[in-house]
């Protein structure tokens, strides 16, 4: 009997704290000046600074990229940190298609070798990360570069376009100089 009395008194006691609680946080968020929800960029609080974080592109060059504060609102150092994105991107695709570290089966060196593979996996997934997190901050700008860098890399050093062709060790007979 007291299931009946009490669940529907829980359930608006439920709803009316529920309504309470984001008529409150709609108008907190009013008197900060926060956009809506569906708008591109909420601002939140990181001690006294506002830092909007954005969520589709946008195409200005005042931007935090990888660190607070960097690069700032100078278009210099904007230039500067596409240019680093980019290189990062290329980087990803070397590491990703060098053969810096030959493992030969059987050989004494295959502990050796192994970690230094890994160690280049390693860089090779951090550098990529670091890449990903670079095109989160969503400027249009650091995405295209991102991808540029991808794609100029993997051009470069995953396609034999740029690659000097090998002599062909299949035919290994001396040329023939005679005159005939």
């Amino acid at each position: 009997s007291y299931t009946k009395f009490l669940k529907p008194l829980v359930i608006s006691n439920i709803k009316f704290i529920a309504t309470t609680y984001t008529l409150q946080m709609a108008s907190i968020a009013a008197a900060e000046g926060v956009p809506a929800p569906y708008n591109s960029t909420v601002a939140t609080r990181l001690g006294r600074r506002r830092i909007p974080i954005h969520t589709t592109f946008y195409w200005d060059h005042k931007v935090d990229i990888l660190f607070r504060c960097w690069p700032g609102d100078s278009v210099g150092m904007y230039v500067v940190a596409l240019m680093l994105v980019f290189t990062m991107a290329v980087l990803v695709e070397w590491l990703s298609f060098t053969k810096i570290v030959k493992l030969k089966p059987g050989g004494s060196n295959d502990i050796v070798g192994g970690l230094l593979k890994t160690g280049l996996y390693g860089v090779r997934s951090g550098l990529s990360y670091l890449v990903m997190l670079a095109v989160m901050s969503f400027n249009g700008g650091v995405f295209i570069v991102a991808i540029g860098g991808h794609v100029i890399g993997f051009l470069i050093f995953g396609t034999r376009a740029f690659r000097t062709p090998l002599p062909d060790s299949s035919n290994n007979k001396p040329l023939d100089l005679r005159v005939r």
